[in-house]
């Protein structure tokens, strides 16, 4: 999906699935490696050993929040432009499922946008976590069809750890 209705950006495309990759490299590779500023025969490794992440934040420093903002890849399901309703859905009840698993400091509560209550709902715009619909670039590339099914948040209960579904 393109977003080109708009000036005010520097670029406005969107991959509806993996394969788009692969499909339209020609036009995606020289955009990712011209944002990420890496090379052509660069190469994406994935290392989830927590073991191996070296800080530098200085202690001193008066730093309240940090947002760190990931978009999710869930093999069999499409990305936001392509997604199906059904999909949607479907990555909604996966995350569910994985919340319910999270023990500790990371367990807390999942609140879908489809049905929420008043109350949860305006807690959750106060505490400035709640993502809302209208960003005119993902209304264009089709990333808020059906909406709000299949959306959500969740949080742990300190509200220190969030993570939106289907943003």
């Amino acid at each position: 999906a393109c977003a080109v209705e708009f000036d005010n950006q520097h670029c406005g495309i969107y991959a509806g699935d993996w394969d788009s990759y692969k499909v339209f490299a020609d036009v995606f590779d020289p955009l990712i490696q011209e944002y990420h500023g890496i090379a052509a025969d660069a190469v994406h490794t994935s290392d989830m050993d927590v073991g191996k992440i070296q800080g530098n934040i200085d202690p001193t420093a008066p730093v309240h929040s940090t947002r760190i903002r990931v978009g999710r890849s869930i093999d069999g399901f499409g990305l936001s432009p392509g997604i199906t309703k059904d999909q949607r859905v479907g990555v909604e009840k996966l995350m569910s499922k994985a919340f319910a698993n999270l023990t500790g400091d990371l367990a807390g509560s999942y609140y879908p946008l489809t049905g929420m209550n008043e109350q949860v709902r305006q807690q959750l715009v106060d505490d400035h976590f709640l993502f809302v619909s209208g960003d005119p670039n993902l209304k264009v590339a089709g990333m808020e069809r059906d909406w709000p099914e299949g959306r959500g948040i969740f949080h742990n209960k300190d509200k220190t750890f969030l993570t939106w579904v289907n943003e």
